[in-house]
């Protein structure tokens, strides 16, 4: 798969002066909500309503979502509405019901994207439709897994793709539910610029309030859309209530959102900086969270030495991992001055961490 001016083509077909907004509730729950739902957003920057009609949950027991019924839902909605409509498929069966329905976009979800046998199977269902199908990262952070997946569909003959960052999965708690890292959607988007990436901040977040944050570095980063959980009572959702936000905020968001256009030559140079500094700003937060649980294992290292009554200053430790990263400094062209200073500052830390635990 090569990267192409045409894999823009059906989205640039919308003519949108704005980023594409794909937005409606995490589960169909009734037709009553899928229509409000749609009504509320059909005269904002929302073009496509979503729904989830089938949802496979971590655990069983939990709302799994209506089924099929909730097709024909969605194609009342699109009739009252215009808006076109969207859902996720996660096998060939679904795929078929799905098209039946005339669901004009259709997903593929982040469980769905780690099985290649899964994947080829849904490509293989659509080889020969039209529809445009959009691939969630896998819930790994694993770049070729994703970009095996949209190639499955790329060889099946499918030419309306797309890219969806929902984040992925950790064991350990942090402010997401699913943790972004920026850097693997921003390698996936060097290898093909063109291959439109859709930021799905819901999932990420995981809540509501830090939504808007999420999809301005989206749009910073040049993401060209969002897919945005949106439900008029979004507390008493049957499922993700707490990532949803109403239309009305969603309204709002898009007012507040900081939204660049490429016109004129400084402009474009403007919107390229802040593109490359932002992917800084996310280096560097990774780069205070990776520092961050360094120390907290020094911590643990001082509790030790201080239970063995073991001095804290290890020189040859020292000088084995000062030696290890100035070879790998070298290895990533950081100049051992460079390499030198920083873990000097990192190690200084280390021992004053080391010194505070040993006195309490």
């Amino acid at each position: 798969m090569e990267n192409k001016k045409e894999l823009r083509n059906w989205l640039d077909a919308f003519g949108l002066d704005h980023p594409l907004v794909i937005a409606g509730p995490c589960s169909a729950e009734t037709e009553a909500q899928v229509l409000k739902i749609a009504h509320q957003l059909k005269d904002t920057d929302a073009t496509v309503l979503r729904a989830g009609i089938w949802k496979p949950r971590t655990r069983p027991g939990n709302f799994e979502g209506v089924g099929a019924l909730g097709l024909k839902w969605l194609q009342k909605a699109k009739e009252e509405t215009g808006m076109l409509t969207t859902t996720e498929v996660a096998n060939a069966n679904h795929v078929d019901l799905a098209l039946e329905a005339d669901i004009d976009i259709l997903w593929i979800g982040a469980r769905t994207t780690v099985s290649p046998f899964i994947v080829q199977e849904i490509a293989e269902a659509l080889k020969g439709t039209d529809k445009t199908v959009l691939i969630k990262n896998p819930v790994n952070p694993d770049l070729a897994l994703w970009l095996g997946a949209v190639e499955r569909f790329y060889t099946q003959d499918i030419k309306n793709l797309g890219v969806i960052h929902r984040g992925f999965s950790t064991y350990e708690k942090t402010r997401y539910r699913n943790n972004p890292e920026w850097q693997i959607a921003i390698d996936l988007q060097n290898k093909f610029p063109d291959l439109p990436l859709i930021l799905d901040p819901s999932h990420i977040a995981g809540r509501r309030d830090i939504i808007h944050d999420l999809c301005q570095t989206g749009l910073d980063l040049n993401y060209d859309g969002i897919m945005v959980e949106t439900h008029y009572d979004p507390d008493n959702a049957w499922s993700d209530a707490a990532q949803q936000i109403t239309p009305a905020a969603l309204v709002q968001m898009m007012v507040d959102l900081k939204i660049r256009k490429e016109v004129g030559t400084e402009l474009e140079y403007t919107n390229k900086l802040n593109t490359l500094r932002t992917q800084i700003d996310v280096i560097d937060h990774q780069l205070i969270e990776s520092l961050g649980k360094r120390m907290k294992i020094s911590d643990s290292i001082g509790e030790l030495k201080a239970e063995n009554n073991v001095s804290i200053l290890q020189t040859k430790r020292w000088n084995e991992i000062l030696g290890k990263m100035i070879l790998e400094g070298e290895q990533n062209n950081l100049s051992e001055e460079f390499i030198l200073r920083v873990f000097k500052a990192v190690h200084q830390e280390s021992i004053n961490h080391q010194k505070k635990v040993a006195r309490s």
